[in-house]
């Protein structure tokens, strides 16, 4: 099976323009005092065309602010791809420049790097002669890898705990990672839309196997009583949401095969019984999964409706 492309732009954007305020505050706090954050709005996305590339190229976030009093521009890019581009500074000048020639005002540029390799990134572009320096372009940088995770996750701030999944960690610390993220989420007391954007972010990007899941629910039981409790219910929570979604896929293929086989058969009574058959399918390999993570018969059957004989003969065959 192809792996699914994941769309970068979109859930980094989506994470930035919901908290902008908290990932200025994060990475650069002076910023963060010399910008009125009640005036604060997001213009549409600049789309730039590097001709002798034949590319094109996109600014993924454009907000407009005031600085010190001042209309100005924060530009936001994140570059993803994942080896070294010399000409990347070059980029940001011509997002900078071009900016500047439309709207004439001072302008802050920004790079966030995620990829996940170390590099050495510049953060100017510099052009002089011996007798005259031309051009000193320069722009603040973010770096995700080359952080210590450690280190952000006393932060109360939904930007840290989203990009916990993008920082430097190895992979035996995977499960710990999460662990913490699900603390921060925990803390945060965020509303539904906003916990669940989170969530999504941190999953795309640090994904654990079986095994971890099971290790980080070992691991979440030994914590204090009361956060444990949170966490846990934090964790079930989602992974309903999960079972809710494999039940609808399931009723859709069946549905989808039903229409199939009542092309023949006579469409209606195709349509239940590929529904009804979606539906038993998508809660058995639901259940099936639950047990691999260390899931007791009687949630699995609260969650599934799967009769208890059925999932104590589903465990016995594991």
């Amino acid at each position: 099976m192809a792996k699914q492309r994941i769309d970068h732009d979109r859930l980094f954007k989506e994470l930035l323009s919901t908290f902008f305020e908290e990932f200025l505050l994060l990475f650069f706090p002076d910023v963060y005092e010399q910008i009125d954050v009640h005036h604060l709005s997001f213009l549409s996305e600049e789309v730039f065309t590097d001709i002798t590339a034949g590319e094109k190229h996109r600014v993924d976030l454009l907000v407009e602010t005031k600085l010190k009093g001042e209309d100005g521009l924060i530009i936001v890019h994140v570059e993803h791809q994942s080896y070294t581009q010399r000409t990347f500074p070059e980029r940001m000048f011509i997002y900078f420049s071009r900016l500047f020639q439309k709207h004439r005002r001072r302008i802050l540029p920004i790079a966030i790097f995620s990829y996940d390799e170390h590099h050495d990134e510049p953060s100017s572009l510099i052009i002089q002669f011996p007798f005259l320096t031309v051009l000193d372009f320069r722009f603040l940088t973010v770096e995700l890898r080359k952080l210590p995770w450690r280190e952000y996750i006393r932060h109360d701030n939904p930007v840290a705990a989203a990009l916990l999944s993008k920082m430097g960690y190895n992979e035996s610390e995977k499960v710990e990672v999460k662990k913490e993220f699900l603390r921060m989420l925990v803390r945060l007391e965020l509303d539904e839309a906003k916990q669940r954007l989170l969530f999504g972010f941190f999953e795309t990007y640090l994904p654990l196997s079986e095994e971890e899941e099971i290790q980080l629910r070992n691991e979440v039981s030994q914590m204090e009583t009361k956060e444990a409790k949170q966490v846990m219910e934090l964790i079930i929570s989602y992974e309903q949401r999960g079972i809710e979604k494999g039940i609808r896929e399931g009723i859709k293929q069946g549905i989808e095969q039903g229409i199939k086989q009542g092309m023949k058969q006579g469409m209606k009574q195709g349509v239940e019984q590929g529904r009804k058959k979606g539906i038993e399918e998508g809660k058995t390999d639901i259940a099936k999964r639950m047990l691999a993570k260390g899931y007791d018969v009687q949630t699995i059957h609260e969650l599934t409706g799967l009769p208890v004989e059925k999932i104590e003969k589903m465990k016995k065959q594991k």
